[in-house]
């Protein structure tokens, strides 16, 4: 999914030419004809997101200056362009001050537009990094330090935000690499204990004869190398959360001394002679089936139901595929930040493989991949050769479609982007040109159907997965296109098989 640009003016010729050429700049656009329509759709309780804010200055009721105002109010960290046919030197130092990242004058160029609004969005998602790693290191992560636009995430978020609330005990499910430690932190840093300590505690990586000692503590002598006293991680988180990762790990025998350390709220550490009282929310996490591990003896039923309470499960990226380009964004200027590298973004053909790739190690790879990306570039804008381990993909819905033309004739149905659910769109690169196979090999006409699934990938390809434009063009609803991409996705012969010849 594009970054969505909210676009705010009276005038309707000048709203319409805005919004072309953000259009045509790569972004997706939603468009208001005054400053209090703004507010009242940024500022609503189920407020789409919005990555940047074109603004005109001058609107009869809630100007310009209006709205810059009722955003710093309302706390929103939207960066605005503000444009305006008075470009004097006193409305440029007002509208800096009152928090705007940007100004044009109309009417504004789309090149002049097109280095605004990427350098209003790097701005923006820079900031939004240096917030993360300070919330991370503070322990004040919440779910707005969460990068998604996903459907097939909009349902754990919901429920992450219902456990905040509690002291729930939380089991998260996922692939190594999905963000699983990143959510238990938003949880805590979400709910009541957000001032207390939050402990992180890897069961993988901890020796089976430590297991003890790091969980529960020992008392100094209690065994060889016990030269001093240690509290353990229970002691530690309480009044506040202990994160089991990879919770799976836990040997049997600790396992057993676990469950009791929940059921009745107190640890005995190795060697001490009574138990002490503990308040601990417990959030754990494993990259297995934890039932599986019940049902092949290598973990506690008991133990699975006390951890088991509310579960999460957390969708690989390759399942949620419009947010690669949110976390491309955000990766790339924090590393270009951290190396002092000026990459100024990434091309789309590299977008599209990118984002078709499968991520086999998730958000963790995909973030490694930028960093070497960015150490290694010798250009100003990463390339798909700057991703060697995209570069190789498979896909000929990819590898076909940039920049093959379609051919008349019989049909050729290898150079279109492979149509797919409409909940799982994506970036494809710009065809150079397209024409339609009206034919099939045996001379036969084509089914409707069959031409009007090749139109909608076409179609796809050629706005790069804007499906707001997509739709437009095709003068169909959007909701309309949705469903004959589900139709065509789940009909075997909506991928263009020919079944004359």
């Amino acid at each position: 999914m594009a970054a969505i640009i909210l676009i705010a003016d009276d005038d309707a010729v000048q709203r319409r030419l805005v919004e072309n050429m953000v259009q045509k700049c790569g972004y997706e656009t939603t468009v208001v004809d005054s400053g209090d329509a703004a507010i009242a759709l940024l500022t609503a309780a189920d407020a789409p997101a919005i990555d940047a804010l074109v603004l005109d200055l001058v609107m009869p009721g809630l100007d310009g200056m209006g709205v810059l105002a009722k955003i710093r109010e309302a706390g929103l960290s939207i960066p605005v362009v503000v444009q305006t046919a008075h470009g004097g030197i006193d409305n440029v130092v007002s509208a800096m001050r009152a928090g705007a990242q940007d100004f044009v004058v109309k009417p504004v160029g789309i090149e002049r537009l097109q280095v605004s609004l990427r350098n209003a969005l790097n701005t923006s998602a820079l900031k939004g990094e240096l917030q993360r790693m300070r919330h991370s290191r503070e322990g004040r992560l919440t779910f707005a330090d969460i990068i998604t636009r996903s459907e097939a995430m909009a349902g754990v978020m919901r429920t992450a935000q219902k456990a905040a609330a509690s002291t729930i005990p939380v089991l998260i499910e996922g692939e190594s690499g999905v963000g699983k430690e990143l959510f238990a932190r938003a949880i805590h840093g979400s709910g009541e204990r957000k001032s207390k300590p939050f402990v992180a505690v890897n069961c993988g990586a901890i020796p089976d004869n430590l297991v003890e000692s790091i969980l529960f503590g020992h008392e100094k002598g209690a065994f060889t190398g016990a030269t001093e006293r240690h509290t353990g991680k229970f002691v530690e988180a309480s009044g506040g959360t202990l994160f089991l990762d990879e919770v799976s790990e836990l040997p049997l025998a600790a396992q057993v001394k676990l469950l009791r350390a929940l059921q009745e709220g107190a640890v005995e550490a190795v060697g001490g002679r009574k138990p002490v009282k503990v308040d601990v929310r417990i959030i754990s996490a494993t990259n297995r089936k934890l039932l599986d591990r019940v049902k092949s003896g290598h973990f506690r039923e008991d133990l699975f139901y006390r951890l088991h309470v509310l579960p999460l499960t957390i969708p690989p990226l390759r399942m949620r595929r419009e947010d690669i380009p949110h976390l491309l964004r955000h990766f790339l200027v924090r590393f270009c930040a951290e190396e002092n590298r000026h990459i100024n973004g990434i091309s789309g053909e590299a977008m599209a493989h990118l984002s078709q790739w499968e991520w086999p190690g998730n958000i963790r790879q995909l973030e490694n991949a930028v960093y070497r990306a960015v150490v290694m570039s010798e250009s100003d804008q990463l390339g798909l050769s700057d991703f060697p381990q995209a570069a190789a993909i498979s896909s000929p819905s990819i590898a076909e479609a940039h920049g093959e033309p379609l051919i008349v004739g019989p049909a050729s149905h290898s150079s279109l982007p492979a149509l797919v659910s409409g909940n799982e769109i994506p970036i494809a690169p710009l065809p150079s040109a397209g024409t339609l196979a009206m034919l099939t090999n045996g001379g036969e006409m084509r089914p409707l159907e069959e031409l009007e699934s090749e139109i909608i990938r076409f179609a796809i390809a050629h706005y790069r997965g804007q499906m707001s434009e997509v739709a437009r063009r095709l003068k169909i609803g959007r909701s309309t296109l949705y469903r004959k991409l589900d139709e065509a996705a789940t009909d075997p012969s909506a991928g263009g098989t020919d079944e004359a010849s």
